[in-house]
């Protein structure tokens, strides 16, 4: 069953999604080489916490960070920690805040200094295909037709969506149905109706799509040790344009 949010739940979700959202430009920010992934991590935790929120992804399933930072051939899940981010690095962040009874879930991938053309051009194209994805998060669609139109851009621009993981539902779960697949034929699954939330999450990689988990049992990196690069919103199924509900209006 998709859960189809009602007008107190949206004005509820918005407040999560702001907070959300605020901790992913605080993140973004921070990200230069010299500062290390647990202190992204503890500024993600105080800024959620200041807000009257707890962080979604502390101990959500036992994972044991604020924050899921992701460095290079690392896709997501990856844990913060004294590892010092390099010039050259690339960096996903992604968060989630849950407030009064609803959760907000978004990612970027961010650059550590300068970075290689190829790099930035993953990076553009990562966020880019969510834009091309949420063309078709309009009621009447199906959820592949957002697939589609993701995998579409990424292939057509010589990159591979991960398929192994992919978004989903958000709201009063972190993770709710309907999955949001990053790939696939259009016209397929759900219909999309006013009053679902999607977690839209691209996660693109410069080569092959296949993924490994590592012994951590939480850090997914790319097989063949090539970039990979993460892009996420949480989205608003309306009665005309999609609203983007994960935006920032500063800290």
């Amino acid at each position: 069953m998709i859960p189809v949010k009602s007008n107190r739940d949206i004005d509820l979700m918005r407040r999560a999604c702001k907070i959300t959202a605020a901790a992913r430009e605080l993140a973004g920010g921070m990200v230069r080489p010299g500062v290390t992934t647990h202190e992204i991590d503890k500024a993600v935790h105080d800024y959620i916490v200041s807000q009257g929120a707890v962080p979604s992804f502390l101990n959500y399933n036992g994972y044991p960070g604020s924050a899921c930072i992701s460095i290079n051939e690392q896709v997501i899940h990856g844990i913060p920690g004294n590892r010092v981010i390099k010039e050259g690095d690339i960096v996903s962040i992604d968060v989630g805040a849950y407030i009064g009874g609803f959760h907000g879930d978004c990612a970027a991938t961010y650059a550590a200094g300068a970075i290689d053309p190829e790099a930035q051009r993953l990076i553009d194209v990562t966020r880019q295909s969510f834009f091309e994805g949420i063309k078709f998060a309009r009621q009447g669609y199906r959820v592949s037709d957002i697939s589609h139109a993701v995998q579409a851009y990424v292939e057509n621009n010589g990159f591979s969506v991960v398929r192994s993981f992919v978004g989903h539902g958000v709201g009063e779960k972190l993770h709710e149905e309907p999955e949001v697949p990053n790939f696939g034929s259009p016209g397929r699954g759900p219909r999309l109706v006013k009053g679902m939330t999607l977690a839209i999450e691209p996660m693109v990689n410069q080569g092959t799509y296949e993924v490994k988990v590592l012994k951590d049992h939480w850090t997914v990196i790319t097989a063949d040790g090539k970039l990979s690069a993460h892009y996420e919103n949480t989205v608003l199924i309306t009665d005309g344009e999609p609203e983007i509900l994960t935006v920032c209006e500063g800290l």
